[in-house]
């Protein structure tokens, strides 16, 4: 047997929402217990929950939160303070499409539901919440397995930012494939790439691999592409935010570099997500919103200035990778491969 993180990213517990504070890591584990909505809205903003099939538990739990606390009295009232609530969420992370599918699917509950009083609405939400928060970990394994076919005895795999139990209910995308071969028995090498600015690489997959007993060693984002040619790297592996209906990828900024030097190499470039991740009504990636964030993410490290002051910064969130890059894309169903367009929509179908 190999390992199994033990993480639980994101709780429902009585009437309040658990999570690990994500900034804390890799000097504390920290829990915060969050009872409002707001509180919730603003962890994901600071990055003290992300991940994209995380976000997307914390707005279903997020939005359970703000209509218990809810004054309305009739299903239209409710339906209002649905809407206000879930727009806030929204605002949060644009890129990654498992928010709104997240709040897509209780607000189908609501809709299908607008006859039956507030006390029951508010439970029905809460019921769907829990689905999806229990439906991650399942998905999480079904990935893991099937990507852990694509991944080799002895291999050694590059990964990026983090896509593991931190950013899932408490399983993993591509961490997910990598505990799923170790788990079948296969021996595998991880390198970890920082992922700068915020350096999830360094702070939480590193920690995480760690933690689970995964050989691991983690490189600067600029070294990929050496390791690539001198440390016989067997295939790049990583999640993603958002995957548009012709395979392009929306995932932390450096991926399509790490794509670019994966080609150049000739390894393979996997994708583990999940179909919540699939957004085919974006023909391709440019229509992907691309979030970007404060600049003191990239003129400060861990709380201290390594920039001039007043220099202009850029500090866009996520990249978009072409499909043309992507060897396949694993999720739950199976596994995708060129042309995407065929292949992405019988999965998702």
């Amino acid at each position: 047997m190999g390992p199994t993180p033990d993480i639980r990213t994101i709780v429902w517990e009585r009437g309040e929402v658990r999570i690990i504070d994500q900034t804390r890591l890799p000097i504390r584990l920290c829990y915060r217990h969050i009872s409002r909505y707001g509180e919730l809205v603003e962890a994901i903003q600071k990055l003290q929950i992300r991940g994209a099939p995380a976000i997307g538990i914390a707005a279903a739990f997020g939005l359970v939160l703000g209509l218990r606390a809810s004054r309305a009295s009739d299903a239209d009232a409710l339906r209002r303070d649905f809407d206000r609530i879930a727009g806030d969420f929204l605002q949060t992370r644009p890129t990654a499409v498992n928010l709104s599918a997240a709040i897509r699917r209780l607000e189908a509950v609501l809709v299908r539901n607008m006859d039956k009083q507030t006390d029951e609405l508010r439970a029905l939400l809460e019921e769907e919440a829990m689905h999806i928060y229990e439906e991650d970990t399942v998905v999480c394994r079904a990935i893991g397995h099937n990507g852990a076919s694509l991944l080799r005895d002895g291999w050694t795999v590059i990964t990026y930012c983090n896509a593991g139990a931190l950013a899932t209910a408490g399983y993993g995308t591509a961490l997910g494939c990598v505990y799923a071969a170790m788990e079948e028995g296969k021996r595998l090498h991880l390198f970890v790439c920082e992922t700068r600015p915020v350096l999830q690489g360094a702070r939480l997959t590193a920690w995480e691999l760690q933690r689970a007993g995964v050989d691991v060693t983690l490189i600067c984002d600029n070294m990929a592409a050496w390791m690539m040619k001198t440390q016989q790297i067997d295939c790049a592996l990583v999640g993603a935010d958002r995957i548009a209906a012709n395979g392009d990828v929306a995932n932390k900024i450096g991926t399509y570099s790490l794509a670019i030097a994966a080609r150049e190499h000739d390894l393979p470039f996997y994708v583990a997500a999940p179909l919540s991740t699939f957004d085919l009504t974006m023909k391709n990636g440019e229509a992907i919103p691309v979030e970007q964030r404060d600049e003191i993410e990239v003129t400060h490290c861990l709380g201290h200035r390594i920039a001039a002051p007043g220099v202009k910064v850029n500090n866009p969130a996520f990249d978009v990778t072409p499909a043309r890059l992507v060897t396949s894309i694993i999720c739950e169903k199976g596994i995708a491969s060129s042309p995407y367009e065929k292949s992405l929509a019988v999965l998702a179908g």
